[in-house]
């Protein structure tokens, strides 16, 4: 039997029993952990509301092995906040719809449990933060948050340079398949054709250049937003369920 000390996201809870919770949570250094939060339903229970969705937190693990991921699930056996994210997401639809995708996102990029990832874990709570301070539009802070998790999971876009044969940009053929913008040479049938605009807006996002992010015109933002969110389904094989609540 051994104790685990981690801090991390919680992205999810489910009802257990009459009282407890199964929590899934992106820690900083076991990656994704499924643990249970026993009696956290009842109305004395001292934290509770420390493990809801958004929040940040440190967690204690009790596990029965030598291996805090193992056969069985963990018990989390102390928890305090290091930040509640959640009180300023949660009264805010745009910001729920966008930070839940986000949730959703970070946990199909995390899928084998135990499996350490830290660059995944950083993305989120900086993600989560900047959404819950309100100073960007929340669509905007998902999206660069879902073209980030895509590049350090290995499938970053190029949206200047073209993604076959280099050459220098600007290049206007977008393609899902061959990662980003290609010249005129390297287009391959069904290229979207997005605004350059649009082009610079996502190379904004991704390399954090809020000062361009922040002035783009509303009809590029949606068009960006569609592309990212097809490049994320190509590279998931499946669409994030929670993107369709999001507001645009």
């Amino acid at each position: 039997m051994s104790l685990f000390r981690d801090d991390g996201v919680v992205l999810r809870a489910q009802k257990l029993g009459e009282a407890d919770r199964i929590i899934t949570l992106l820690t900083r250094q076991h990656g994704k952990v499924r643990a249970v939060a026993r009696g956290v339903r009842k109305t004395k229970s001292k934290f509770g509301a420390r493990l809801e969705p958004f929040s940040h937190v440190d967690v204690q693990f009790f596990s029965r092995g030598s291996e805090l991921v193992g056969r069985g699930l963990p018990l989390c056996t102390q928890v305090e906040t290091i930040a509640p994210y959640g009180g300023s997401i949660v009264t805010d639809y745009g910001r729920y719809t966008a930070g839940t995708a986000m949730l959703e996102t970070a946990e199909r990029f995390a899928e084998n449990e135990g499996e350490p990832a830290v660059q995944q874990y950083l993305l989120l709570v900086g993600g989560l933060r900047t959404l819950a301070a309100g100073v960007h539009e929340s669509h905007l802070v998902m999206d660069a948050f879902l073209l980030r998790s895509l590049a350090v999971n290995g499938y970053g876009a190029s949206f200047t340079d073209c993604a076959k044969c280099g050459l220098e940009g600007p290049n206007r053929f977008f393609s899902l398949q061959a990662g980003g913008v290609l010249c005129a040479d390297c287009r391959v049938p069904g290229c979207a054709v997005p605004s350059p605009e649009t082009l610079v807006l996502l190379g904004a996002l991704l390399s954090g250049d809020w000062r361009t992010a922040d002035t783009c015109e509303p009809r590029y933002w949606r068009e960006g937003s569609g592309l990212v969110a097809a490049y994320l389904q190509w590279h998931l094989e499946r669409g994030i369920r929670s993107m369709r609540y999001v507001e645009k």
